[in-house]
């Protein structure tokens, strides 16, 4: 069967073409390197509508060492640092799936600080300037850009552990032990977690077991326990020896305690 087009008169089609194209909007000041914008000092918090920002030869160049899955939509600032510090420049809080690449240079001779999706850490040097784009990397799946938001502060410290552990614990029937204390935790974790290991001499075999739970980081300190299932045996009355760490990691940084002890374990009741 034959295919025919509706025809539609000329004057009419332009009319109706013309009426249904949307005004094309103009990139961003900052869309390239030259038009890249000052960040006076730190901390700093920037917005803007990346919705219409484009790409070029120069991004990709920073992209040769870093291999961000898509480089769309970039916007550029340029900070100069006053003093030698850990910084951060945060995009999270973007309305997209943002990415973020700091580089000292200049096109054709960056040397690239840093770049990460969401949020980057660098060691900034006094009196030295740094690029930084902000880019779509696609991660959520579509779009080009949208609300950015580019935090530029120092990285904050790792989580603050505290972990004890009791002098004495429980062993069960079935050759288990049971170890307890009080651990705190205190800061912005992704995650945190407890590990022990216990380690018993019985006769001429040393038995040697280990465990593991998640931890809430809210700084409230709170008890724990665990059962330690023996790997090689299984754990009698008397001494043992056991090392406890408490971690947790933040978005740059881990936060370690840790117990070294001599426990005394008892029949369970």
């Amino acid at each position: 069967m034959k295919l025919q087009f509706l025809a539609i008169p000329f004057a009419v089609a332009m009319t109706v073409l013309g009426a249904a194209a949307p005004a094309s909007a103009a990139p961003p000041d900052n869309d390239t390197y030259a038009g890249r914008i000052a960040i006076p000092s730190f901390p700093a918090t920037l917005t803007q509508d990346t919705s219409e920002a484009t790409t070029d030869a120069i991004d990709a160049e920073l992209n040769g060492t870093c291999g961000a899955p898509a480089m769309d939509a970039s916007v550029w600032y340029e900070f100069t640092a006053t003093e030698n510090a850990t910084l951060v420049a945060d995009v999270s809080k973007s309305g997209y799936g943002a990415g973020v690449f700091i580089a000292s240079g200049s096109p054709g001779s960056f040397v690239v600080q840093a770049c990460a999706p969401r949020a980057a850490s660098w060691s900034a040097v006094a009196g030295q300037t740094y690029a930084i784009a902000v880019i779509d990397d696609q991660s959520d799946g579509g779009g080009n850009g949208g609300a950015m938001q580019l935090t530029i502060d120092e990285v904050p410290p790792p989580p603050a552990l505290d972990v004890t552990v009791n002098p004495t614990g429980q062993f069960s029937r079935t050759g288990s032990a049971i170890i307890s204390g009080q651990v705190s935790c205190t800061g912005a974790a992704d995650f945190a977690f407890l590990n022990a290991e216990l380690t018993q001499q019985v006769g001429r075999f040393k038995i040697t077991g280990a465990g593991g739970a998640g931890l809430t980081c809210d700084g409230v300190t709170r008890p724990w326990s665990m059962e330690i299932v023996g790997s090689n045996g299984v754990f009698k009355g008397g001494e043992a020896a056991s090392v406890t760490f408490a971690v947790a990691c933040g978005m740059f940084a881990c936060g370690v305690d840790f117990e070294e002890r001599v426990i005394l374990l008892s029949g369970r009741k």
